[in-house]
């Protein structure tokens, strides 16, 4: 599973790396609407919202669908500026049928990559957009008709509520997080330049490669989902984010021009691992013998034939069940004279609720 940006014959020059104070402030709201999916900022989200004035969070509660459980499209500019001021003054540019196509993301998810029409011209994605609205709760349902309704003066009151935040709590932390992914992106510039795109991506996230064979060139983003989308003519944007581990977003919907978000910050928590490799070792530990073996293997190193004894079955059928475990990368082995031992491998273990958090949540 993963999201493909083919690049071919795109120069690398057209490969940038900048900071976007207005990606930063979707992925500081939606911090505030999800703080469980980011324990490290467990001080700044409860301070930030102790500190918020009532009808500022009543009015951020209205509109959070639109950064909650996915990002709304025109939160991640193709374009990074220097001011949140910028980016909205270009978001201002943007045509009603567009930008509330993207406002409304909620209405396509399913088929966000073959892309929908507008519900403000197709009746079929209004009438879906209002239902899943309304699944939401009646606030949203009447935040999504209005703007269905009065597209521009909508428009007017998400930039109002953009600026209101930026006033009340995001401008002092933009401050403080621009220098660090200012210099982040300086440096995958600078690998992108000396040694390549593909330690540039590497450099950005263990799940980013470059993939290259006959038929061209591709950025790959290891996902729990599938996309697909070209880079031919335009430019892919790479955007750092201090505030958006453990997500790495790719804007790949058709008529956009490439985007992915990477956390800029260290790791702490989880291994970075692939989504294949996780499935791989959930499925290992979820066969019943599997798990019964891994009792032993969790307490010392055994041997195949000491397995077998124990449990009653063939040698063969534990060795068959130890290969599996080994190719999850989840045992140890050891030599010992003509024995060879098996134990779990603790720290492996240890990391994989973590990993699977991650995985889901990138």
């Amino acid at each position: 599973m993963s999201v493909t940006i083919d690049i071919t014959g795109l120069p690398h020059e057209r490969i940038t790396f900048c900071p976007s104070p207005l990606a930063e402030l979707g992925n500081a709201l939606h911090a505030l609407a999800e703080p469980a999916h980011h324990a490290r900022l467990h001080a700044w989200t409860t301070a930030t919202a102790a500190g918020l004035k009532p009808e500022l969070a009543e009015r951020l509660h209205e509109a959070d669908f639109m950064w909650r459980s996915t990002r709304s499209d025109f939160l991640l500019p193709a374009r990074p500026r220097e001011t949140l001021a910028e980016e909205l003054d270009d978001l201002d540019r943007m045509d009603d049928e567009k930008f509330v196509g993207a406002a409304l993301e909620i209405s396509c998810s399913s088929r966000y990559a073959q892309g929908i029409p507008s519900p403000l011209v197709d009746e079929r994605s209004r009438r879906r957009a209002l239902d899943l609205a309304a699944a939401r709760g009646p606030r949203q349902a009447a935040f999504v008709e209005r703007m269905l309704c009065e597209p521009t003066a909508t428009r007017a009151w998400i930039r109002r509520l953009l600026q209101d935040c930026d006033e009340a709590f995001f401008a002092d932390t933009w401050q403080r997080v621009r220098v660090q992914l200012a210099a982040d992106a300086r440096h995958k510039t600078e690998l992108l330049r000396r040694k390549g795109l593909a330690e540039a991506l590497t450099a950005a996230s263990p799940a980013l490669s470059l993939e290259e064979d006959g038929r061209g060139s591709r950025i790959v983003v290891d996902k729990l989902v599938h996309g697909r989308t070209e880079a031919h003519g335009s430019a892919v944007t790479l955007v750092p984010t201090a505030f958006g581990w453990p997500h790495l977003f790719a804007l790949c919907a058709p008529g956009w021009q490439p985007v992915i978000q990477y956390p800029a910050a260290a790791r702490e928590v989880g291994g970075a691992e692939s989504v294949e490799l996780v499935k791989r070792r959930l499925e290992a530990i979820a066969h019943p013998m599997r798990m019964r073996l891994c009792r032993s293997l969790a307490r010392g190193p055994y041997s195949t034939s000491e397995l077998a004894d124990a449990y009653g079955i063939t040698a063969p059928e534990v060795s068959r069940h130890l290969s599996v475990l080994k190719k999850a990368g989840l045992l140890t082995t050891q030599r010992r004279g003509r024995y060879v031992l098996h134990q779990l491998d603790f720290s492996v273990v240890a990391r994989l609720g973590s990993d699977f958090l991650e995985s889901v949540l990138r």
